[in-house]
């Protein structure tokens, strides 16, 4: 169970425990006189190819989450991504069914996963920045064998030099799921991308 302690998550309310990297992305050197407030500088214009592909379950039961593309632009981003439902079971996608979970973005002052591991075992995970947009929407319940594509999107900056992980949720399983998978879960990406200035 080493990497499932790590992305399903279950620990309602642990955004508002986090600080977000993201919230200082628009403010540009308004403190050049107090050298303890550090100014945060958005991140540019940039596409990237990721093709990340990560697996939750035992073999023969799996979900798979992929991320093939973000894009950030001058007013916002943009993700496509995909779940693919390798399990007996259906799962009901239901988008801000809890604080924490929602289709979206997080991120973190480190592309490395003990940062990520740590914050989710001491509650202090940064907070999702939503998607605002899923296109197409994705069925209210993905059944076994089925799989959904789409692309995410949401009006505002990011920070320059922050990592992005993608998140998913909130997955509920319709009915018992396999041993081993939780009933409800969010996916954080083990993957991430160091934004550019």
């Amino acid at each position: 169970m080493g990497r499932t302690r790590i992305i399903v998550l279950l620990a309602l309310g642990a955004t508002f425990a986090g600080f977000v990297l993201a919230s200082n992305a628009q403010r540009l050197g308004d403190d050049d006189d107090d050298p303890d407030v550090a100014s945060s500088v958005a991140a540019s214009p940039q596409a990237v190819t990721l093709d990340w592909r990560e697996t939750y379950g035992p073999a023969g039961q799996q979900i798979v989450f992929t991320v093939d593309r973000l894009e950030v632009t001058g007013t916002g981003w943009t993700a496509r991504i995909g779940i693919d439902n390798g399990t007996s079971v259906g799962w009901e996608i239901a988008p801000n069914a809890t604080v924490d979970g929602t289709f979206g973005l997080q991120l973190f002052q480190t592309g490395d996963p003990e940062e990520l591991e740590e914050r989710n075992r001491t509650n202090t995970l940064p907070s999702v920045r939503a998607a605002t947009e899923l296109e197409p929407p994705p069925p209210p319940i993905l059944e076994p064998g089925a799989e959904w594509r789409g692309q995410i999107s949401a009006r505002g900056a990011l920070v320059a030099g922050a990592s992005v992980r993608v998140v998913f949720g909130t997955l509920v399983a319709v009915g018992k799921p396999p041993e081993e998978l939780s009933e409800r879960l969010i996916w954080i990406t083990d993957h991430s991308y160091a934004l550019k200035e």
